[in-house]
């Protein structure tokens, strides 16, 4: 099978871990263990390192199944990171031939992996001018009778946009209409700046509607590798079926802390939400006072995107900037999002950061 490079892995791979100061990242500052167990009373534990639960725990799915309002334990199953849920759905339900519609920008996996199966793959762009939000009238120009799958990402990733629930319910009528899967990535749920953290899960509105959730971004846990997919019990049964040629199952250590983390969210929750105040804050009077870039303030997730006022690739401009400085910044090409960056706005040392970026655009 023949795959289209990843550029966004490629390029975190090569330049995220030299960085000073790393604004390409997505995750909020990680927990530790002794963080973790410290707060759950925990001092030490004896677990057997066998291969555990296959497809997840009784304790973490039912943990899981409290994230949501319509789910039974039949309805999850746990997966190597959200990467491995999304790469699963798409094994379980695309044959060659089929049609898919891609939300971008996104992450590559939702339309490259469908490309490597044979999917016939449109992409449908989001326009700043409409805050990043879908618009269902240019959707509906897009998606035909033969269109199987709609891959959406909210809170999206890099804008920082969050679909209201009002819009969320029409983008449901809009496929229930047309008969379509919507894979939604929700990785990012739980981080909304604006009201309830959490945002209606497309999978407890629509039978065929499938949400995908990780421990990485939310709860600050992606060294844990633990994600899951939330849908109707045929299509998790045919994903657990894939599953054993790619998974069987994921650590033992990972289904115990993340129970653990999600059994003290509250907690984990109030840590974050003032990582990102402070962030966005901070993000926000960088914008106000910088000429040289645009940007539509993030309602949620933990990224940017922002549009910057020089004529340089944005390759060009990150490798250089990170060269010159120690700071990373995420091109927008690799996105699909030529002549933006992707600031991630909870980053440790934001101010200096984006100070010295301030610096680098009236230098060029």
């Amino acid at each position: 099978m023949k795959i289209s490079p990843f550029k966004i892995e490629e390029w975190m791979n090569r330049y995220e871990s030299g960085a000073l100061y790393d604004l390409s990242g997505t995750c909020i500052k990680p927990l530790t263990i002794n963080e973790l167990c410290g707060h759950a009373g925990i001092e030490a534990f004896d677990i057997p390192l066998d291969y555990g639960d296959i497809t997840g725990s009784e304790r973490l799915k039912n943990n899981i199944k409290s994230l949501y309002t319509n789910q039974e334990l039949s309805n999850i199953t746990v997966t190597h990171g959200a990467i491995g849920a999304n790469q699963l759905v798409f094994y379980s339900l695309l044959e060659k031939g089929d049609e898919v519609v891609c939300i971008v920008p996104a992450y590559q996996q939702h339309y490259s992996i469908p490309e490597s199966i044979g999917a016939d793959v449109k992409l449908y762009f989001l326009k700043e001018e409409n805050n990043w939000l879908p618009d269902l009238d240019e959707l509906s120009e897009i998606i035909t009778s033969k269109t199987k799958l709609l891959c959406i990402n909210n809170p999206n990733n890099p804008t920082g946009a969050v679909i209201p629930n009002w819009l969320t319910e029409e983008i449901v009528e809009f496929a229930k209409k047309n008969k379509i899967w919507i894979l939604a990535d929700e990785v990012y749920r739980g981080l909304n700046l604006i009201g309830n953290p959490y945002s209606i899960a497309f999978a407890d509105l629509y039978e065929k509607a499938i949400s995908v959730g990780s421990m990485s971004k939310t709860y600050s846990l992606p060294g844990l590798r633990l994600g899951w997919v939330c849908a109707r019990e045929d299509l998790i049964n045919e994903i657990n079926h894939q599953r054993q040629y790619n998974t069987i199952s994921v650590g033992i250590l990972d289904d115990y802390f993340a129970s653990i983390a999600l059994e003290r969210k509250n907690w984990i929750e109030e840590r974050n939400f003032s990582i990102m105040q402070n962030g966005i804050e901070t993000f926000t009077d960088w914008l106000t006072n910088e000429s040289l870039v645009e940007c539509v303030i993030p309602t949620g997730g933990t990224t940017a995107l922002v549009k910057y006022k020089k004529d340089i690739k944005s390759r060009d401009l990150c490798k250089r900037f990170q060269n010159r400085t120690g700071v990373a910044l995420l091109p927008g090409e690799t996105m699909e999002m030529e002549g933006y960056v992707r600031i991630g706005y909870c980053a440790t040392a934001l101010k200096q950061a984006l100070e010295l970026f301030s610096e680098y655009l009236y230098q060029l």
